[in-house]
């Protein structure tokens, strides 16, 4: 599953590419994604709507739309979006196979990974149709005067190879509300993340181990199996140690590790382990830098020490038994 790096990965892509556009049309094979709509109702109340902006909120991606509506998309295990353009003066233009060919640029959309589409939003950027009244908070007086859903400049693509990722549309000033926001907890890149906040978590925590503490996105929102194993080791602490055993000096360094790992992922832009890509279907590059997750086996990068793995909470926990104590 995507973790917090990946997610915001993907909505500083989609705040690039795609804020200002209008939503002309869309597609779905696989309408059970939709949530609490129909495909032709869900439609029906998209179709015309400017994107305003998107935003991440733990490990879930919220595409603000006009008229106070939001597109709550979860990635879930396999989710990831495309960004297509078919205007060719935009800067992002997809260039043709013979050109990539010849420029020796790699083709990432035409990776079997990318190739599991179940959704596609269709959007327009056409001066015109940008001319919005702004008495209308940016939606459409009259869709038909605006869409053509044969013409439009770029489409996001849902791929999803497993199914199991989710479409809402949801009123803005209900996103807090909604029950798996409400319950996460503060999120592990955000300036409300201090040190403070981390150390009281761990004692209210006290008896729980650390590895199933970082896991816990009611306590702490967007760490995930890759960075809790990684988190870890660049702290030198075991995963199977008690919060309440570990000692300030060591809470205050993993406190740092915890914002300095997840912020390189983010400038790697994430870890495609498994499915993740980025919009333009290009993987990331954390996972060129990874020191123990998935190398069970392999000898420590530091010391030589083999590295193990173990379960806990039900998930893979990656670690070197010399290095963290």
């Amino acid at each position: 599953m995507p973790e917090l790096p990946e997610v915001q990965t993907v909505v500083d892509d989609l705040n690039k590419k795609i804020k200002g556009d209008i939503i002309t049309d869309f597609w779905s094979e696989w309408p059970k994604a939709i949530k609490e709509k129909t495909l032709a109702t869900f439609k029906k109340e998209i179709v015309g709507r400017k994107i305003l902006g998107v935003r991440r909120i733990g490990k879930n991606i919220f595409v603000d739309l006009s008229d106070k509506k939001t597109l709550y998309l979860h990635l879930k295990m396999t989710g990831h979006l495309l960004i297509k353009i078919q205007n060719p003066n935009d800067k992002f233009q997809i260039k043709s196979k013979n050109q990539i060919l010849k420029s020796k640029e790699v083709d990432y959309f035409a990776d079997r990974v990318n190739q599991y589409v179940r959704h596609k939003f269709f959007l327009r950027t056409d001066a015109k149709q940008q001319n919005i009244d702004e008495s209308t908070n940016g939606k459409v007086d009259t869709v038909k005067n605006f869409v053509d859903s044969n013409r439009y400049d770029k489409v996001i693509e849902f791929s999803d190879v497993r199914k199991f990722a989710k479409i809402v549309l949801v009123d803005t000033d209900k996103v807090l509300e909604l029950p798996e926001i409400k319950a996460l907890g503060v999120d592990a890149v955000s300036p409300e993340f201090t040190f403070k906040k981390f150390n009281e978590i761990l004692d209210k925590k006290a008896k729980s181990l650390i590895g199933i503490i970082l896991m816990d996105q009611h306590l702490i929102a967007g760490i995930g199996n890759i960075y809790r194993s990684e988190i870890l080791f660049a702290a030198g602490i075991l995963p199977t140690r008690q919060a309440e055993k570990i000692s300030l000096a060591e809470r205050k360094k993993l406190f740092i590790w915890i914002g300095n790992i997840l912020q390189k992922a983010i400038v790697l832009r994430g870890t495609s382990d498994s499915d993740y890509r980025d919009t333009s279907g290009a993987p990331g590059g954390f996972q060129k830098v990874l020191q123990v997750y998935r190398k069970a086996g392999e000898k420590c990068q530091k010391c030589d020490t083999i590295v193990v793995r173990e379960t806990i909470g039900q998930r893979s926990v990656f670690f070197c038994p010399k290095c963290q104590k």
